[in-house]
């Protein structure tokens, strides 16, 4: 198990990987422990915060013929990249998804995906028992129930998986307002997937550059 404290163990943009599993269609058919809408967003949201952190992504799906293709709000993040379409439900049975990312060098394994009881919960659980540090978006997840959401997550948490929301990782990412190359990228994160803290971000701008009327002589 991996321990949960001290600063080595925060996440950090040159130790992870993402792997991103069955974002598709069919999924949101019955998906009920989030809204559809903040599915998507969160998941694109995740999805821009690694392109920007430079943080390698695999996208997988699962029966794309008959479920559909990964969301084309979180491929066109990667145009041109290969999606690994799978047969096996459990994402770490299948040696292709492994082998990607074992070919990263990276040991901070995060996962999001849907279901969250299914597609989630088994390759999270087999990969922490194998001695990764494995990280769950859970905003970026989804079960079909709020039930079956919750339990997956204590489940994990208790086979040692830590949980996070996408947001808070890539502040995690960020870790330093004066890392100047990655904060315009966070900033539009803020505006484009954090509609309250995105929508006070441009207020504040727009306060800050309107004058203030003077006074009446």
């Amino acid at each position: 198990m991996t321990f949960r404290n001290g600063l080595k163990s925060l996440l950090r943009p040159e130790d992870s990987v993402l792997v991103l599993i069955d974002h598709q269609p069919y999924q949101l058919t019955n998906l009920n422990s989030h809204d559809p809408h903040m599915a998507v967003n969160n998941a694109t949201g995740l999805a821009k915060a690694a392109k920007a952190f430079s943080v390698p992504t695999i996208l997988t799906s699962v029966l794309a013929d008959r479920g559909g293709l990964i969301f084309p709000q979180i491929t066109d993040v990667f145009p041109g990249q290969d999606v690994i379409d799978r047969m096996l439900i459990n994402t770490w049975e299948d040696q292709k998804v492994v082998d990607a990312v074992k070919k990263t060098g990276r040991k901070q394994l995060i996962i999001a995906g849907l279901f969250t009881e299914i597609c989630v919960a088994m390759p999270a659980i087999q990969a922490a028992g194998e001695g990764w540090d494995v990280t769950v978006i859970t905003d970026a997840c989804g079960g079909v129930s709020v039930e079956a959401h919750e339990v997956a997550i204590q489940r994990m948490i208790a086979a040692g998986c830590n949980m996070m929301t996408w947001m808070a990782l890539a502040c995690e990412w960020q870790r330093d307002y004066t890392r100047a190359e990655t904060l315009p990228a966070l900033v539009s994160l803020l505006k484009d997937h954090m509609a309250g803290s995105g929508m006070a971000y441009l207020w504040e701008q727009q306060l800050l550059n309107t004058p203030v009327p003077s006074a009446a002589g």
